[in-house]
This record gives C-alpha cells, structure tokens and sequence, in this order.
C-alpha cells in the first residue's frame, strides 16, 4: 500500500476515521456561516439552520444557546448545526455579525 493512502475502514476494528473530524475548517478568518428557512421534514414547521460555523462543539452549543436566549424561541444543536424554530433568517444574521462571524444567506 503507498504511503500518500490513508486507512479508512478495517475488517478487524471497522471504521477507523469518522467523517466529524473534518467538518470544522482549520482556518476561522475563511469560514462563512450559513442561514437558511426549512420546513422540509418538520411537518409544514419553520425552522432556521446555521450552519459551517468555525470552532469545535462546545462553541458550537455556547452559540446556540445565545441565540436563542435572544430571539427567545427554542432550538437545538447537532450535527454541526444550529436548528432555531421559526423564521428568523434576517435576526441571526445581524446577530451572528454583531458577535463578529461571517454570515451569508443562503438558498431563497
């Protein structure tokens, strides 16, 4: 096996790397957190996801928490995202500029 390959799976251990340890960019100044409205698969509900926001899981949860102590609505975090229930899109972007992120809009 060359050397530049890396082990993914093993019939002896299984999965040796999981796809979690790359969702968090290395470099915070590149990334851009992303917002969006969803109501697919909530049952007709509204929803707002952030998304790719830079730091490990416990600023991940620290931000969640923020954000829904300021809008005053509930949420969860997993998975690298931030679910905050209702349509607040245009809210947590001026919120998440305010504390400093990069934040864009995205889809419609």
């Amino acid at each position: 096996m060359p050397k530049n390959t890396r082990l993914v799976y093993s019939t002896e251990s299984g999965r040796i790397r999981s796809d979690s340890d790359s969702v968090h960019s290395a470099n915070l100044d590149d990334s851009v957190c992303r917002v969006r409205r969803e109501t697919k698969g909530r049952g007709g509900k509204e929803a707002t996801v952030i998304w790719d926001v830079p730091g490990g899981d416990a600023e991940l949860k620290s931000l969640g928490k923020a954000i829904k102590q300021r809008i005053g609505t509930g949420g969860s975090v997993k998975n690298g995202q931030i679910v905050i229930q209702g349509d607040h899109v245009e809210t947590i972007l001026t919120f998440l500029k305010d504390k400093g992120f990069q934040a864009k809009k995205a889809g419609g």
